[in-house]
């Protein structure tokens, strides 16, 4: 026996559904419900929030390391402590909290670490101000003008990280 013909096998015309045309762009992606894009939004912010805690741990026990126990200056123990911190906070971020939207490109890594510098710069303005300009320079009051200062720059983090370091897309590895 012979096969039938290709058109039959495939069924009529009218049962196929039609291709696009190979010039056509792909539909977008339906946007999820809000419900789950609030779920979603929910766990970034605790998982950066986990992140985060263990900076600010990291971030204390340095400057007081520094400042109480090499007896550094306020400015120098706020600054290394950040520093210290931010590379914590990179292994963190890349291994955790955006472990999806991570890419590991030199240009990820590059805004990792340029807007990590604005936060620390940010950090240390806001602790000079307390420090200096508001008094708080006792050792107890320090630590409150520390955490203070890395609470008001975190806002700042989270934002530019999941806005322009660890965005959706552009490179970014999907599980």
């Amino acid at each position: 026996m012979t096969p039938p013909p290709a058109t039959l096998r495939q069924g009529p015309p009218a049962a196929r559904p039609a291709a696009p045309p190979p010039s056509a762009a792909p539909a977008p992606a339906p946007r999820r419900p809000l419900v789950v894009r609030l779920r979603l939004l929910v766990l970034e912010l605790v998982k950066f929030g986990l992140v985060g805690g263990s900076g600010v741990a990291v971030n204390l026990a340095v400057f007081n390391l520094v400042l109480h126990g090499f007896g550094s200056g306020a400015m120098t123990a706020t600054v290394a402590a950040s520093c210290v911190a931010m590379g914590t906070n990179y292994l963190g971020f890349r291994f955790f909290a955006y472990r999806v939207r991570a890419s590991r490109t030199k240009a990820q890594i590059a805004l990792f670490f340029a807007f990590s510098g604005i936060g620390v710069a940010m950090e240390s303005v806001l602790f000079y101000a307390a420090y200096h300009g508001v008094g708080l320079s006792g050792p107890l009051t320090s630590n409150i003008a520390k955490a203070l200062s890395i609470l008001l720059a975190s806002a700042f983090r989270f934002l530019v990280y999941r806005t322009w370091v660890f965005q959706h897309g552009h490179g970014a590895r999907r599980r």
